[in-house]
């Protein structure tokens, strides 16, 4: 006698919303983290289910034996994207905030989560804000030779032609976030009530 699996629409019957991820990308430094650290705050507080996957924290583990050559960025989003995936089987909206610097990668990460549960949103930020920011101290790093392959300075960020959504950190954390949630509502993902 074969035994029925959980399908993910009894998943997401039993969670009361609809799995699906929420991609952020945008140089270092941008506000990736900062963001999706406060939609998720705001997420829990109306009642969503979430998971968040950082890229910092996701090569700290997952990740820890990948480089920064264009290969290994491709693996590194591979890898993201399978563990957001299957996150999302289980009903869950995931906030991811990776780099993702690359247009292939992140419509491979949509093809694969599939295009109605994937939005691309991109942290417009620009590369001089960025760099004046420097939490982590590693554009001057970068700068002066010491890291190599690093997103902006000596390789790639390809800016996402048509994201789902565009976000300026111009305005301070609460109005920013306050449109990523008006953004949601509009798309189903967050009852209007909250």
């Amino acid at each position: 006698m074969t035994r029925q699996t959980v399908q993910q629409s009894q998943r997401e019957q039993l969670a009361q919303q609809r799995g699906c991820v929420l991609w952020f990308t945008g140089f270092s430094g941008a506000g990736k983290t900062t963001l999706a650290c406060e939609v998720e705050r705001r997420l829990h507080r109306a009642g969503v289910l979430t998971g968040r996957l950082d890229g910092d924290i996701v090569r700290d583990g997952l990740n820890n034996d990948l480089g920064f050559s264009p290969e290994a960025r491709a693996e590194n989003i591979r890898r993201v994207t399978e563990v957001a995936h299957i996150m999302t089987l289980s009903g869950l909206v995931v906030l991811v905030a990776a780099i993702s610097p690359y247009e292939k990668d992140r419509e491979a990460a949509r093809a694969r989560i599939g295009a109605d549960r994937f939005k691309l949103l991109h942290i417009a930020t620009s590369l001089d804000v960025c760099e004046s920011r420097d939490p982590k101290g590693l554009y001057q790093r970068a700068r002066a030779g010491e890291v190599a392959d690093f997103t902006g300075i000596s390789a790639p960020y390809e800016i996402p032609a048509a994201p789902d959504m565009r976000i300026s950190t111009d305005e301070d954390l609460d109005t920013t976030a306050d449109g990523v949630m008006q953004f949601l509502q509009a798309e189903g993902i967050v009852p209007v009530s909250t």
